[in-house]
């Protein structure tokens, strides 16, 4: 694939859509993937882990699906949560597209696909859910985190799923070194090589949380 990685803007590779079938928001969806995206032929093990164990997504409000790839996480934000605005938003000109084709194929109108530069920048989220690339490498990752969760909304929780082995403790701890004090961030579940880290926006008392931790 030379240099046709998911986290380029334009997919080197020819666009072949192909379908595959995956559970979200409680029912058997028929979607479509491509190469030259991320994780193209299924599910990937920790985006799973973020929709097993992360909470109901709020009523109303905007939501940031980060990286969206083609979708798995916007869609079941999108479907959980009607009322809702949610952003798709992705580097990849074939993943945002795959968003669309995949919002027509399950009935959702309530997503909206951005580049990361065309979302106004006094949009304000109530959720952020993400499975974050972490191959990217640590600055840009370090500076789209940065960039992209001091805009929760007071009280909002951010939600990143990160594999044990590419450095989620490490990530917990710059989090914390790097956030605005105050942001609090903790680590809620931990399940197959997997961490899901919560990231919130509001004093630091209003912030426990009880660990849910399965291997």
């Amino acid at each position: 694939m030379g240099g046709d990685h998911y986290f380029t803007s334009t997919p080197e590779s020819s666009f072949r859509p192909k379908s595959i079938s995956v559970m979200l928001a409680g029912a058997t969806r028929n979607l479509t993937t491509a190469g030259g995206v991320f994780s193209p032929d299924r599910l990937d093990q920790g985006t799973q882990v973020l929709l097993d164990y992360v909470p109901e997504p709020p009523a109303t409000g905007n939501i940031l699906d980060l990286g969206c790839g083609w979708g798995p996480i916007g869609l079941t934000a999108a479907l959980e949560s009607p009322e809702s605005t949610v952003w798709a938003v992705d580097v990849n000109d074939r993943a945002r597209e795959l968003v669309r084709l995949n919002a027509d194929a399950v009935g959702v109108t309530n997503i909206r696909t951005a580049r990361p530069e065309d979302v106004p920048d006094d949009i304000r989220f109530s959720a952020i859910w993400s499975n974050p690339p972490i191959r990217v490498g640590k600055k840009v990752l370090h500076d789209m985190l940065l960039s992209w969760l001091p805009r929760l909304e007071q009280g909002s929780d951010a939600y990143l799923v990160v594999q044990r082995n590419l450095g989620s403790d490490s990530l917990h701890r710059w989090l914390e070194d790097e956030l605005p004090a105050n942001f609090c961030v903790s680590r809620t579940a931990t399940s197959k090589g997997y961490r899901l880290l919560r990231v919130r926006s509001g004093s630091a008392q209003n912030s426990v949380v009880s660990h849910s931790v399965t291997e």
